[in-house]
C-alpha cells in the first residue's frame, strides 16, 4: 500500500490548546481544585470540542490530569513520594546528558552552554516565571546537546509532569535565587572530559534542588 506525504505547515489546534493549558497549570492560573470542562473550555477558546478533548486526553495520559469526581478532569496532586521519584528521574535522565557530554567534550558546543547560562541567568526582573523558564532552558539544552532524542523526550515529558504540582512557583516561598546558580560548575565538570565527574555534579546539582523544593511544599503545607 502507498501512501502519499502529508505536509503540515501549521501547528495543530489540538497542540496549540494542549500547550496553553500547560502554560496555564504552570503560571497557576489552572488550579489543582478546578475542575476542566471540555465544553466549557472549547466555548471560551472559541474552537470545537475535538481538539480540546485531544489536549486533555493528552494531558490525562502524561500524568498531568486526571478524571474528576463530577467529570471532566482536575490537575493531578503529587505526592511528597511522587516528587523524590520525579527528581530522581530528571537524576537519570539528565545525568546519562552529562555522561555523553563528557565523554567527547566539544568546545563548541561547551561555549554554546555557557553563553546560554549567562544570558538566562541574567534576570532583570526577577519573578517565579522568570526562573522557571531559565532553569528549564539550561537543563533542557544540556540534554539537547547530548543528541538523544529520546533523552530530549524524556526530559519534556518529566518536567512537563511537575507542573502538575506547581512545584518550581513552591520555591518562591523560599528563595528563587537558589533555584538558579552552580550552573557554570556542570560546564566546568563536561570539560574535565571524566564522565563519572559530570554525572556526580548534575545528581548533586538536581538533589540540591529537591532539598529546596521539599522545603518550599513543607512551608505550603
Amino acid at each position: 500500500m502507498a501512501l502519499k506525504s502529508i505536509k503540515q505547515d501549521r501547528p495543530r489546534l489540538a497542540d496549540i490548546v494542549y500547550n496553553q493549558l500547560l502554560e496555564a497549570i504552570r503560571s497557576g492560573a489552572i488550579s489543582d481544585d478546578e475542575r476542566l470542562v471540555q465544553e466549557k473550555l472549547a466555548e471560551e477558546m472559541q474552537i470545537s470540542r475535538t481538539p480540546v478533548r485531544e489536549a486533555l486526553l493528552r494531558l490525562e495520559q502524561e500524568g498531568i490530569l486526571v478524571v474528576a469526581q463530577r467529570g471532566g478532569f482536575r490537575v493531578y496532586r503529587m505526592s511528597r513520594d511522587e516528587v523524590h521519584e520525579l527528581y530522581q528521574a530528571r537524576a537519570a535522565i539528565e545525568g546519562q546528558a552529562m555522561r555523553v557530554l563528557a565523554t567527547n567534550p566539544d568546545a563548541k558546543k561547551i561555549q554554546e552552554l555557557r553563553k546560554l547560562i549567562e544570558k538566562e541567568e541574567n534576570i532583570s526582573s526577577p519573578s517565579i516565571d522568570a526562573y522557571f523558564t531559565a532553569n528549564r532552558n539550561i537543563h533542557r539544552k544540556i540534554v539537547e546537546l547530548s543528541d538523544n532524542r529520546y533523552l530530549l523526550e524524556m526530559f519534556d515529558n518529566i518536567w512537563n509532569r511537575g507542573v502538575s504540582y506547581n512545584l518550581f512557583a513552591a520555591i518562591a516561598k523560599i528563595d528563587l535565587a537558589q533555584s538558579l546558580g552552580d550552573h557554570l560548575k556542570l560546564v566546568d565538570a563536561i570539560e574535565t572530559g571524566n564522565p563519572i565527574v559530570a554525572m556526580e555534579a548534575i545528581v548533586d546539582h538536581i538533589a540540591h534542588g529537591f532539598d529546596l523544593q521539599i522545603k518550599a511544599l513543607e512551608s505550603k503545607g
